[in-house]
């Protein structure tokens, strides 16, 4: 488990882990590196530089754990471009949704909290990867929670909410997870090209946003659900054309259900050569010392 990490996860490590060592050694550099929303006019680079920055030392060890583990099993995946495009795209565009959220609630409520308060961590592209694992392996069952993985991102938001209630801190971390996921869904469900197919997006009901909720409330979240659709896609699930995704009445390169279905079982494939791969090594590993005794002897 503690091998196999990419390159580009462990450099991203480091910077995660330096991120935390600058603001330690140098606290004012947070004023320019998070996302403060009063100051995000003139500082408009902390849109991007704010995802990097963990301000605490059990968020740094939380985020570069989560990106080894997570990046070991996506980049494979999707390629180091993809997986690289992914952490850019997802944590630029949840900065954007914290900022105006943290600029509506100021209005809201005129307490300047949260004008001011420095906003920064790499939860949010975490929340993203949880919905890319949802993606490609969501009926493999977690070995020690016997819960199925197409659950995780769900169960997160849940027990991040729930703890709000109990914490004054809640909106430095809160939106920041309910934006990633939501934006890496949006990436994945409808953004997402694949360079060995040439397609985008996964169309497929396993994926629809209303899995992400129980199936008694999937009634009441699909109709709303296929608003936001037909506003990114031009026509409803009701109407869904089987060739895929249509985009001001083009086709959406990538819709292709059955590709969708074939990718899920790459990354299910994957999951299983890699845990395979794991057990030989520690087979050998374990192997070694007794053949070290049997010569010794």
């Amino acid at each position: 488990m503690l091998s196999g990490f990419t390159k580009l996860c462990k450099g991203l490590a480091v910077i995660l882990i330096g991120g935390h060592v600058v603001v330690q050694l140098l606290p004012t550099s947070v004023t320019y590196l998070a996302l403060i929303p009063a100051r995000t006019i003139p500082f408009g680079w902390n849109l991007i530089t704010a995802g990097y920055i963990e301000q605490s030392v059990h968020g740094v060890v939380v985020s570069t754990l989560g990106l080894l583990f997570m990046g070991k099993l996506l980049e494979p995946i999707w390629g180091s471009k993809e997986f690289l495009k992914f952490i850019f795209i997802v944590n630029f565009l949840t900065s954007v949704c914290v900022f105006i959220t943290a600029i509506a609630l100021y209005y809201l409520t005129m307490q300047e909290k949260y004008l001011y308060m420095p906003l920064s961590g790499f939860h949010g592209v975490l929340a993203g990867f949880l919905v890319g694992i949802k993606q490609i392996v969501p009926d493999q069952e977690l070995y020690l929670l016997k819960i199925k993985v197409k659950w995780l991102p769900s169960l997160m938001l849940l027990l991040s909410i729930a703890i709000s209630f109990f914490t004054p801190e809640s909106a430095t971390y809160l939106p920041t997870l309910i934006f990633g996921t939501y934006i890496g869904w949006i990436y994945l469900r409808y953004l997402q090209r694949k360079p060995e197919s040439k397609l985008r997006g996964d169309p497929s009901e396993d994926f629809a946003f209303s899995t992400f909720f129980p199936e008694f409330l999937r009634s009441i979240i699909d109709p709303i659900a296929s608003i936001f659709h037909r506003m990114l896609c031009g026509k409803s699930e009701a109407s869904s054309n089987p060739q895929g995704y249509t985009l001001g009445g083009a086709p959406l390169l990538g819709s292709d259900p059955i590709e969708a279905s074939r990718r899920r079982e790459r990354g299910a494939r994957a999951l299983e050569e890699r845990l395979a791969a794991e057990k030989l090594a520690a087979g050998r590993d374990s192997e070694e010392p007794h053949i070290d005794g049997n010569d010794h002897v």
